[in-house]
């Protein structure tokens, strides 16, 4: 199969990714703008009818001081991963990004390569000589993306250095999601843990009200963020990244962001952000004050935002990244403990993948993200 690639319109890249079943929104055309800080272009594969059957949204993030670019397709490009012919779909895609002026090319692959059940994690958290994930039988092997991945290294292309913890700006390599499909409600809730389900109770008893937010309430929203940061120890994003955020995605799409706070007594204990795109569903950010844990506001949140994805007839609620650390001593651990109580599946993505186009240069900017 013969194909070709060019740049496309902000409409044709939109129109293809509606016509999907799902795609990360990382690479939906409005996520260009909420990355300011990077130049976008938006590429489409045509096959030899002149049909296009694959998108990409390229970052391009110039080097300081020299016309040259690292070039990023955050959790895409959307393509036939599976194809037998992969390099007839990345060889162009390299080529144009060359004459573009990357001296690097940074993707992730939206391909799974295993997935562990609660029932696995836990018996995992509760063996002492299991520290990671992957000490862990998966509950489900994809052979396919072994093969993917085997693809990628005979084209030269290298598995970029996981982080492990999957946050920041880089693509989580393990995610933690609730499978929707075919599955009641009913079902999904007796799949979560007792610990969960008796906090939704409580939060049910002592009146905790979950409600959806707006625009105007992106302050509020911003004010339980920095608490968040502050007990969590990480840099918050500014209040402007999140009204940016607010605005091109729902001008895009009128359902693409949501925002949700947990309340008692009319005080706002938790909030979290929820992004749209088809049947995929994630809780993107999450904030909670100090104050009023005992009425386990997340607890509800999370059942509240989880049944609206369900309404939405969504396949997965995807509650983003997780650490691969089993072990309780790790400051990450409590991450995982809280989203396995949701009964759902922690997930592993083939990872981020680099290309080189100019070695010295990649080299160079490897050892420059190292000191930083």
């Amino acid at each position: 199969m013969s194909l070709t690639l060019r740049t496309i319109s902000r409409e044709q890249h939109l129109a293809f990714i509606q016509s999907q079943p799902a795609a990360s929104h990382c690479q939906v055309p409005a996520w260009a703008d909420v990355k300011t800080e990077w130049r976008s272009e938006n590429l489409g594969w045509f096959d030899k009818a002149g049909e296009l059957v694959g998108v990409g949204l390229v970052l391009y993030r110039q080097l300081p001081k020299i016309k040259r670019y690292l070039a990023y397709l955050p959790e895409g490009p959307v393509i036939n991963w599976h194809a037998p012919n992969l390099d007839d779909w990345l060889q162009p895609m390299l080529a144009h990004l060359k004459q573009q002026g990357a001296f690097s090319v940074k993707m992730g692959p939206p391909v799974v390569i295993r997935r562990w059940d609660a029932a696995a994690i836990k018996s995992g958290i509760q063996d002492p000589d299991v520290k990671r994930l992957k000490d862990v039988e998966a509950t489900h092997i994809e052979p396919r993306a072994f093969e993917v991945a085997d693809r990628l290294r005979k084209m030269g292309w290298q598995q970029a250095e996981d982080g492990g913890a999957g946050f920041g700006d880089v693509q989580p390599r393990y995610v933690f999601q609730v499978p929707l499909a075919n599955r009641s409600l009913d079902d999904v809730l007796k799949g979560f843990n007792q610990l969960w389900r008796r906090n939704i109770k409580k939060a049910e008893k002592a009146g905790v009200e979950v409600v959806q937010g707006g625009y105007e309430d992106l302050a509020e929203w911003q004010r339980l963020y920095e608490i968040t940061a502050v007990r969590d120890h990480f840099r918050p994003r500014p209040l402007s990244y999140f009204q940016r955020m607010w605005t091109v995605l729902n001008n895009e799409d009128p359902n693409r962001m949501r925002l949700y706070f947990a309340r008692h007594n009319g005080v706002n204990l938790s909030a979290a952000t929820m992004l749209v795109v088809g049947g995929h569903v994630w809780y993107s950010y999450g904030a909670s004050d100090n104050i009023g844990r005992e009425v386990r506001p997340s607890n509800a949140m999370q059942w509240r935002m989880l049944r609206d994805a369900y309404a939405m007839g969504a396949t997965v609620y995807d509650l983003r990244g997780i650490s691969d650390s089993l072990d309780e001593t790790d400051h990450l651990f409590g991450l995982i403990q809280f989203k396995v109580g949701t009964g759902g599946e922690a997930v592993e993505y083939v990872g981020e993948w680099d290309f080189p186009l100019n070695k010295l240069l990649h080299k160079a900017l490897d050892i420059y993200m190292s000191r930083r």
